[in-house]
């Protein structure tokens, strides 16, 4: 990646920043990072791992996120602050993208004590393999805990097929992980409700890499403090309580799914 076209990028997703209310269209990002329609979508992509109408997606509901657990505004306000005219899909895609719906997100205060995960009966058929690796940290982490996940694309939502939780940076194991085309996300469980999303957020990715039946695949990820250009993390804050964590890998190993 060019420096001058990580600028365009970083551009425009400053323009989504201060338009999240908006029915922006690609020909009003293409004028924002300076480029033809047809260059921008491709040079946006390589950038930041998604389109521009994914990474603005995720924007929205990164802003709703913070909206709901520091504002009193209902959610049908909230739902029109980040360019939804339908409450109903505001809220289903923030369901599907968080792992909660809006109003259990705010009560719960932007935590959940749950990873939601992939239906466990689904995967019991579908050939496996392994990821194990190391985590590193740059600059050091502050305490908080570390989810590590596997995703189909590059941003953290929805339910991972995997996932783990680590006390600090070091090695992790995935097991039980479907065959095919994956990333490996992760990010530090730290506070994120704040005026910058980015600000304290460290975050890792690795891929997209290709898991094969039965087959060990070794990975090395460094998290390092997340840059305007890395797609939001929308999953809901993990309670890194211990008992919690405890819990969820209770509820996933009846259906061959580890916590790790």
């Amino acid at each position: 990646m060019t420096e001058p076209s990580e600028k365009a990028a970083e551009r425009v997703i400053e323009f989504m920043h201060d338009n999240l209310g908006e029915q922006l269209t690609i020909d009003d990002m293409a004028r924002a990072a300076l480029f033809s329609k047809f260059h921008f979508s491709r040079i946006f992509q390589r950038a930041t791992g998604l389109s521009p109408g994914r990474f603005l997606s995720a924007l929205r509901l990164q802003r709703a996120k913070q909206l709901l657990v520091s504002t009193s505004l209902s959610v049908a306000d909230v739902s029109l602050r980040v360019g939804y005219a339908s409450v109903g899909t505001f809220s289903s895609r923030f369901t599907r993208s968080v792992g909660l719906s809006p109003t259990t997100y705010r009560r719960l205060g932007g935590f959940t004590t749950q990873v939601p995960v992939e239906d466990g009966q689904a995967l019991v058929n579908r050939p496996v393999g392994r990821v194990q690796g190391r985590l590193t940290c740059t600059p050091e982490l502050p305490g908080s805990r570390i989810f590590v996940g596997v995703f189909p694309e590059r941003i953290p939502e929805g339910r991972p097929v995997q996932c783990c939780i680590l006390d600090r940076p070091g090695e992790f194991v995935l097991d039980r992980v479907p065959a095919g085309v994956w990333h490996i996300l992760a990010h530090s469980a730290a506070e994120e409700h704040t005026a910058s999303p980015t600000t304290g957020t460290l975050v890792g990715s690795h891929g997209p890499v290709v898991v094969r039946r039965d087959g060990l695949l070794e990975v090395e990820m460094t998290l390092q403090p997340m840059r305007i250009i890395d797609p939001p993390v929308l999953l809901a804050l993990l309670d890194v309580r211990r008992s919690a964590i405890e819990r969820v890998a209770a509820e996933r190993q009846p259906v061959g799914v580890s916590g790790g």
